[in-house]
C-alpha cells in the first residue's frame, strides 16, 4: 500500500465488501436486492455524520459485523487472485530476448516489427545511460517510496525503463 486510507476510502471499502460477500449468502436475485437495499439503508443513515469520533466507532463496529457475518467461501471472480483463470495466460508471455533467436526466414513474415525493434534497440543502447543516471538521481537513498517510475524529464528523452512498457507481451492470445 502506497499511503494511508482516508475514512472515506475504509468505508467504501467496506461497503464493496460486505456487498460482494452478501452476493455469495444471497442465492435468488430479488433476495439479493432486498437485502442489498437494506445494507445501502444501514450505510446511508450515518453518511453524513461530522463527529469524527462517532464516524471512526461506527466505522470499527461495522468492520467487526462484516467480519463475524463474512461467508466462509466468497464467490472469487475467475481473473481475480485465487480464482480459476488467474494467470492463466502467463505461459503465452514469453520473454522478449527470445525473439533474437528467431531464424531469418521466420522474421521475414514480420517485416515492419522486426525493422521497428532493431529502431527501439538502437534507441535504448542510445538513451541507456541517460535512463539509469535520471533513476540514480531521484531515486533517495533509503529506497523508491512507490511503484511508478518517474517521467522523462527533459523535451526528447524517454522515461526511464520504456523498453519494458515497448516490449510488454499481449496479455491474452488471440
Amino acid at each position: 500500500m502506497a499511503g494511508l486510507l482516508s475514512h472515506q476510502q475504509k468505508v467504501l471499502r467496506l461497503y464493496k465488501r460486505s456487498m460482494r460477500h452478501l452476493e455469495s449468502w444471497s442465492v435468488f436475485r430479488d433476495q439479493f436486492r432486498y437485502e442489498a437495499c437494506l445494507l445501502r439503508a444501514r450505510f446511508d443513515e450515518h453518511k453524513n455524520e461530522k463527529d469524527l469520533v462517532k464516524a471512526t466507532l461506527l466505522l470499527k463496529a461495522g468492520e467487526e459485523e462484516f467480519f463475524r457475518r463474512q461467508h466462509p467461501q466468497p464467490y472469487i471472480f475467475p481473473d481475480s487472485p485465487g480464482g480459476t483463470s488467474y494467470e492463466r495466460y502467463d505461459c503465452y508471455k514469453v520473454p522478449e530476448w527470445c525473439l533474437d533467436h528467431w531464424h531469418p526466414s521466420e522474421k521475414a513474415m514480420y517485416p515492419d516489427y522486426f525493422s521497428k525493434r532493431e529502431e527501439w534497440k538502437k534507441l535504448r543502447e542510445a538513451t541507456w545511460d541517460r535512463e539509469v543516471q535520471q533513476l540514480m538521481e531521484e531515486t533517495p537513498a533509503e529506497g523508491q517510496k512507490s511503484d511508478p517510475l518517474p517521467p522523462a524529464r527533459r523535451e526528447g528523452d524517454l522515461p526511464p525503463l520504456w523498453w519494458d512498457y515497448v516490449t510488454r507481451p499481449r496479455e491474452r492470445p488471440t
